[in-house]
């Protein structure tokens, strides 16, 4: 029953004006407004919902990559303030990468998603791997369209992110950042 009301909630919101049906895939990278509504495509790519995640990470064959940002430090702050970072649940075994889905990124920044990806696939560009952040997050569909650009042969865009994954019930577990250099 849970399954069928969430379907029939997924179809409504793709029949609503303004969802990803009537988003154009741009042909260069979302350079800001990344909390938007996203295409339903991605050149080179697979698109993927939640049970199509959920199959590739039961079965181990692919690589999950978070890309949600990571609110930095503060600078200036007073001393002795204690610092948290915000936890993320993501997809039990993801790589998080944070920060590599902008559009622009810095050269110390592809080289950190390079090194993150080369860890998560062995450095095999044709090991599958899935890009997700949250829904309606454009740093996923950038981060994808990044790898495909850098030759990875079998990449999945799961445009719902961490919150299609929950609302499906699946398990979410707490991740910490893949470490820079």
């Amino acid at each position: 029953m849970k399954r069928l009301v969430a379907a029939l909630a997924l179809a409504a919101w793709a029949a609503t004006p303004g969802t990803a049906q009537d988003v154009p895939e741009p042909s260069d990278y979302r350079m800001d407004h990344y909390r938007a509504p996203v295409p339903a495509t991605l050149d080179g790519g697979t698109v993927i919902d939640a049970e199509e995640a959920h199959a590739l990470w039961q079965s181990g064959k692919a690589a999950f990559i978070d890309v949600l940002p990571q609110a930095p430090k503060p600078e200036g702050l007073p001393e002795g303030t204690i610092w948290r970072d915000k936890p993320r649940p993501s997809i039990p075994g993801a790589v998080w990468l944070p920060n590599v889905g902008y559009g622009a990124i810095a050269d110390v920044t592809a080289d950190y998603f390079r090194a993150g990806l080369e860890h998560a696939t062995g450095g095999d560009l044709a090991h599958p791997v899935v890009f997700f952040c949250l829904e309606d997050c454009w740093m996923s569909w950038n981060a994808a369209k990044r790898a495909i650009e850098w030759n990875h042969s079998h990449v999945y865009w799961f445009p719902d992110g961490t919150d299609g994954w929950a609302f499906q019930d699946f398990p979410l577990k707490e991740i910490k950042p893949f470490p820079t250099p």
